[in-house]
Protein backbone atom coordinates (compact mmCIF):
# COMPACT_ATOMS: atom_id res chain seq x y z
CA UNK A 1 0.00 0.00 0.00
CA UNK A 2 1.02 3.41 -0.79
CA UNK A 3 1.66 5.96 1.49
CA UNK A 4 1.08 9.64 2.09
CA UNK A 5 2.33 12.54 4.24
CA UNK A 6 0.39 15.91 4.31
CA UNK A 7 1.22 18.68 2.67
CA UNK A 8 2.74 21.19 5.34
CA UNK A 9 0.60 24.38 5.48
CA UNK A 10 1.62 27.77 6.47
CA UNK A 11 -1.00 28.52 9.02
CA UNK A 12 -1.51 32.30 11.10
CA UNK A 13 -2.98 32.13 14.26
CA UNK A 14 -3.04 33.81 17.57
CA UNK A 15 -3.20 32.52 21.33
CA UNK A 16 -5.82 33.69 23.19
CA UNK A 17 -6.36 34.41 27.06
CA UNK A 18 -8.49 37.52 27.44
CA UNK A 19 -10.17 40.57 25.26
CA UNK A 20 -8.35 41.72 22.87
CA UNK A 21 -5.49 39.30 22.64
CA UNK A 22 -6.55 38.66 18.55
CA UNK A 23 -4.61 41.61 16.37
CA UNK A 24 -7.44 42.29 14.19
CA UNK A 25 -10.15 42.61 17.68
CA UNK A 26 -9.13 46.41 17.37
CA UNK A 27 -10.17 46.79 20.92
CA UNK A 28 -10.49 50.48 22.24
CA UNK A 29 -9.77 51.47 25.87
CA UNK A 30 -12.70 52.45 27.50
CA UNK A 31 -13.14 54.24 31.36
CA UNK A 32 -15.27 52.79 33.38
CA UNK A 33 -18.13 54.15 36.31
CA UNK A 34 -16.14 52.33 38.70
CA UNK A 35 -12.87 53.70 37.17
CA UNK A 36 -11.12 50.23 36.14
CA UNK A 37 -9.91 49.82 32.50
CA UNK A 38 -11.87 48.17 30.44
CA UNK A 39 -11.53 46.83 26.33
CA UNK A 40 -14.65 47.28 23.87
CA UNK A 41 -15.48 43.97 22.81
CA UNK A 42 -13.30 42.21 19.75
CA UNK A 43 -14.29 42.16 16.48
CA UNK A 44 -12.75 38.84 15.75
CA UNK A 45 -13.42 37.07 19.17
CA UNK A 46 -16.53 38.26 21.28
CA UNK A 47 -17.48 38.47 25.01
CA UNK A 48 -19.05 35.43 25.47
CA UNK A 49 -22.33 35.61 26.01
CA UNK A 50 -25.07 32.89 27.16
CA UNK A 51 -28.30 32.55 28.27
CA UNK A 52 -28.18 28.97 29.08
CA UNK A 53 -24.78 29.59 31.30
CA UNK A 54 -24.60 31.54 33.73
CA UNK A 55 -21.20 33.77 33.93
CA UNK A 56 -20.45 32.24 37.40
CA UNK A 57 -20.61 28.90 36.49
CA UNK A 58 -17.11 26.96 35.89
CA UNK A 59 -16.39 25.31 32.51
CA UNK A 60 -15.86 21.99 31.94
CA UNK A 61 -12.67 21.94 29.71
CA UNK A 62 -10.88 23.88 31.16
CA UNK A 63 -11.73 24.86 34.89
CA UNK A 64 -12.06 28.86 34.15
CA UNK A 65 -15.56 30.70 34.98
CA UNK A 66 -17.34 30.85 31.95
CA UNK A 67 -17.22 35.08 32.34
CA UNK A 68 -13.22 34.55 31.03
CA UNK A 69 -14.20 33.57 27.79
CA UNK A 70 -15.00 34.48 24.60
CA UNK A 71 -16.95 33.76 21.62
CA UNK A 72 -16.15 33.03 18.32
CA UNK A 73 -18.23 33.13 14.54
CA UNK A 74 -16.44 31.04 12.72
CA UNK A 75 -16.13 27.94 10.04
CA UNK A 76 -17.44 25.89 12.70
CA UNK A 77 -20.52 28.32 13.57
CA UNK A 78 -20.93 29.67 17.06
CA UNK A 79 -18.04 28.37 19.53
CA UNK A 80 -17.12 29.26 22.84
CA UNK A 81 -13.21 30.29 23.29
CA UNK A 82 -11.09 29.27 26.50
CA UNK A 83 -7.82 31.43 27.68
CA UNK A 84 -5.22 29.73 26.37
CA UNK A 85 -6.74 28.50 23.13
CA UNK A 86 -5.73 29.33 19.73
CA UNK A 87 -7.67 31.21 17.02
CA UNK A 88 -6.09 30.06 13.55
CA UNK A 89 -6.93 31.73 10.26
CA UNK A 90 -7.08 29.07 7.66
CA UNK A 91 -6.66 29.80 3.76
CA UNK A 92 -9.98 31.71 3.01
CA UNK A 93 -9.44 33.99 6.07
CA UNK A 94 -11.90 32.43 8.27
CA UNK A 95 -11.40 32.00 11.65
CA UNK A 96 -11.39 28.65 13.96
CA UNK A 97 -10.24 27.25 17.28
CA UNK A 98 -8.02 25.07 18.52
CA UNK A 99 -6.91 23.93 22.24
CA UNK A 100 -3.63 24.82 23.23
CA UNK A 101 -2.86 20.64 23.35
CA UNK A 102 -4.35 20.24 19.99
CA UNK A 103 -2.57 23.47 18.30
CA UNK A 104 0.61 22.45 19.68
CA UNK A 105 0.39 18.69 18.86
CA UNK A 106 -0.59 19.82 14.60
CA UNK A 107 1.74 22.86 14.45
CA UNK A 108 5.43 24.11 15.14
CA UNK A 109 6.89 27.52 15.00
CA UNK A 110 7.72 28.75 11.45
CA UNK A 111 10.80 30.21 11.19
CA UNK A 112 11.72 31.22 7.80
CA UNK A 113 15.53 30.36 6.63
CA UNK A 114 17.84 32.80 5.83
CA UNK A 115 19.74 32.81 2.70
CA UNK A 116 22.83 34.37 2.15
CA UNK A 117 22.87 36.60 -0.66
CA UNK A 118 24.39 35.57 -4.02
CA UNK A 119 28.45 35.61 -4.51
CA UNK A 120 29.60 38.76 -6.64
CA UNK A 121 32.40 37.68 -8.59
CA UNK A 122 34.42 40.81 -9.34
Amino acid sequence: MTKYRKKPVLTEATQWFKNGDHPLDDTQPVKRAEGSPSLTEGKVVLYFRSLNIPGGRFCPDCGNIMQKHGLLEGVNGEEIVCPGDYIVTDQKGRYYRLSAADFEAQYEPYEPVAHPPPKVET
